[in-house]
């Protein structure tokens, strides 16, 4: 079952830990992957010093944080990579989950060569734990790029599914790479499958 508009119109917090288990969808031409949502990270701007919307900051970049829930907000770091989040609550609210590591689940092999320009076999035991452990990684993986800014997540591009697996705990911990957030690096925003290897 797709997830509706709804879903994202929650607190962030909310959203990014119940969005852990549930399947990535990425459709492009005749291809469909899938992969289970594994880590994510919640970011809030009216009380987080992480967040590219941190004190009311409005620029091209993070209008998309303040629009309507259930849109893609895409973004480049150090130059190269892009990082996928689902923007959450209502509009004129600054919040957004980002997807930090999928584990693949259907067409892996697509991912590979998105990834590595490689077929799966070809991979090493290194190169097929790391093809979606990281939000960059991930992206590239399943072909998300700026041109993805904005995507409609009830679409048919970028979506997430509910297929009901629930076996599995949940762990919350400090989010990773914002020493600079003062205590927002303290937050408890972090949100992963316990033991999981992706």
């Amino acid at each position: 079952m797709k997830l509706n508009r709804n879903f994202y119109d929650r607190d962030a917090r909310i959203v990014a830990e119940d969005l852990i288990g549930k399947i990535l969808v990425r459709k492009y031409g005749d291809t469909v992957i899938k992969s289970r949502i594994v880590e994510t990270e919640a970011y809030i701007g009216a009380i987080d010093k992480a967040s590219h919307g941190y004190g009311g900051k409005v620029t091209p970049r993070t209008k998309i944080m303040y629009g309507p829930p259930g849109y893609a907000y895409v973004y480049l770091i150090y130059g190269m990579y892009y990082c996928l989040n689902f923007v959450t609550e209502k509009e004129g609210v600054c919040s957004a989950v980002l997807i930090r590591a999928v584990e693949p689940l259907l067409n892996e092999e697509e991912m590979s060569i998105n990834r590595y320009g490689k077929q799966l076999k070809e991979l090493t035991k290194y190169q097929k734990k790391n093809i979606s452990n990281g939000p960059g990684k991930l992206c590239n993986a399943l072909k998300i790029t700026i041109k993805h800014y904005g995507a409609d997540l009830t679409g048919d591009e970028i979506y997430v599914e509910d297929d009901g697996y629930r076996d599995f705990k949940t762990e919350k911990s400090k989010r990773i790479n914002i020493d600079y957030a003062e205590e927002a690096k303290n937050f408890l925003w972090r949100y992963t499958i316990q033991h999981n290897k992706a």
